[in-house]
C-alpha cells in the first residue's frame, strides 16, 4: 500500500479534525474539493453575512463526529462492533461521513430538484463514490474498507450489527444534523443551533428493540434533556434562519432564474463537478433577468403577506383556495413560498429512551415538551412593487 500523508485541520467548531491516510486521500480528490465551492446555505449570506461556510467543512465535522458517536457507542457493554481508531467498522462510517454529501448541487438544499433523468443528490453521491477516481483511492489506501460498503452504508444495506453504522450517519441522532446545526448556528451568528453535543454523544446507546430483537441507537435517560435542547435547536433553526423570510424570496428568485435559463444538474458525474456556486454567480451577474436581479442587486419583491406559523389542514386549504385566483390574475409578479417542515420529528423511526429500571420509551413519550411542539406550516406571498397593493389588499381581509 502506498503511504499518503495524513491531514490535520483547525476546525472552529471541533478544534482538531485529524484524517488517516484514507481519509486524506479522500479528501484530495476532485469531488470533495468541489465542496469548498458550495455553500451549506445556499445564498443565506446574503442574509447572515457571517454563512459563508461550505459543504467541505460540514463534511469534515460529520466525519469527526461520527468517530466521537462510534467511540461511544464501542465503549457500552452491548455494543456488537470492535473498539479502536483502526477498527474497519469505524474507519468505514468515518469515510461515509466524509463523504455523505458529494452529490449536492450548486446551491445546495435551494436547487436540488433540478437533476436531469429525475435522480436526486444523493443518487448523484452514489455515481461519483462508484467513479474510478473514489474507486483508486479505496484500492490504493482502504486496507479492507471499500467504496462499495460506503454506498450499502449510506443507502441503509448492511447486514448483521453493521446495521448500527448507517444511523450514524442518517438517522434520527445522526452526526449531519449534530454538525450543521452547531456549523450554521455559529456561522450565522446565532445561538438558536446550540445544544449539549458532549452530553448527547455521551449517552447514545446501541439498544436492543424488544420487537425485532436488532441493535438501534436509542439514549440513557440521562441524556434526554440533552436531546431535547438538540430537538429545540433544530427547532429554531428553522424558525428563524432556514426559513427566514428573506432567505426564503431569494430562494423563489434563484429557482425562477434557474428554471427562465433551463439550467439544470447534468446527471453525469464528470459534468456535474464543473457546477459549483461560483459558476452560477457568474452567470448571474451576466444576465439582465429580473430574478438575477434581484438577487445581486437585493432588488427581491416585497413581502405582501404571511399566514401563521403552525396552519392546521383546514387553515391550509383555505388559504390555498385564495391563492389560486391571485396567481391567475398576477401571474409573474408573484411569488409564493410554503415553509413546512416537522423539525422536531428526527426521522422515520422512533428514538429508544432507556429508564433506570431498564424499560424502552419512545422519545415522544418520554419528553414531556415534545408534545407540545407543532409542525411548521406557512405561507408567504411576495410580489412586484406594481402588484404589491393590490395583492396585500385583497390578503388582508
Amino acid at each position: 500500500m502506498n503511504a499518503s500523508p495524513k491531514l490535520a485541520f483547525r476546525d472552529p467548531v471541533h478544534g482538531f479534525i485529524e484524517a488517516d491516510e484514507l481519509e486524506a486521500a479522500l479528501i484530495r480528490t476532485r469531488p470533495m474539493q468541489r465542496l469548498r465551492q458550495v455553500r451549506q446555505l445556499g445564498l443565506t449570506h446574503l442574509v447572515f453575512p457571517g454563512a459563508e461556510h461550505s459543504r467541505f467543512g460540514h463534511a469534515l465535522g460529520t466525519m469527526h463526529l461520527a468517530g466521537r458517536v462510534y467511540d461511544a457507542l464501542a465503549r457500552a457493554d452491548e455494543m456488537p462492533l470492535d473498539p479502536g481508531p483502526r477498527a474497519r467498522a469505524r474507519r468505514l462510517v468515518r469515510a461515509a461521513a466524509l463523504l455523505h454529501d458529494l452529490g449536492h448541487a450548486p446551491f445546495s438544499h435551494w436547487a436540488e430538484d433540478l437533476f436531469e433523468d429525475g435522480i436526486d443528490h444523493e443518487e448523484m453521491s452514489r455515481r461519483l463514490l462508484a467513479g474510478d477516481e473514489i474507486g483508486g483511492v479505496f484500492e490504493r489506501f482502504g486496507d479492507g474498507v471499500e467504496g462499495p460498503d460506503v454506498i450499502r452504508l449510506l443507502g441503509d444495506r448492511l447486514e448483521g450489527p453493521q446495521r448500527l453504522l448507517s444511523p450514524i450517519v442518517s438517522g434520527e441522532l445522526d452526526v449531519d444534523k449534530m454538525d450543521y446545526l452547531l456549523r450554521d448556528s455559529l456561522f450565522c451568528g446565532v445561538r438558536y443551533g446550540n445544544f449539549d453535543l458532549d452530553q448527547v454523544v455521551a449517552t447514545v446507546r446501541p439498544l436492543v428493540d424488544e420487537a425485532t430483537g436488532e441493535h438501534r441507537l436509542g439514549i440513557d435517560a440521562e441524556g434526554l434533556h440533552a436531546v431535547e435542547s438538540l430537538i429545540l435547536a433544530r427547532y429554531y433553526m428553522f424558525t428563524q434562519v432556514y426559513f427566514h423570510v428573506t432567505g426564503k424570496a431569494l430562494e423563489l428568485h434563484l429557482n425562477e432564474w434557474l428554471h427562465e435559463q433551463g439550467i439544470t444538474w447534468s446527471s453525469d458525474p464528470d459534468r456535474f463537478l464543473a457546477d459549483d456556486d461560483g459558476e452560477m454567480m457568474t452567470r448571474m451577474r451576466r444576465s439582465d433577468s429580473l430574478h438575477a436581479r434581484a438577487i445581486t442587486d437585493r432588488a427581491h419583491f416585497r413581502l405582501a403577506h404571511e399566514t401563521e406559523e403552525h396552519l392546521a389542514p383546514e387553515q391550509k386549504l383555505a388559504f390555498e383556495r385564495r391563492l389560486e385566483p391571485l396567481r391567475e390574475r398576477y401571474g409573474r409578479d408573484l411569488l409564493i413560498s410554503n415553509s413546512a417542515k416537522d423539525p422536531h420529528r428526527l426521522g422515520r423511526g422512533r428514538v429508544p429512551v432507556r429508564q433506570a429500571n431498564g424499560r424502552l420509551l419512545p422519545l415522544e413519550e418520554a419528553s414531556h415538551f415534545m408534545r407540545f411542539l407543532r409542525r411548521i406550516d406557512r405561507y408567504r406571498v411576495y410580489c412586484s412593487e406594481a402588484v404589491y397593493d393590490d395583492v396585500r389588499l385583497a390578503l388582508s381581509n
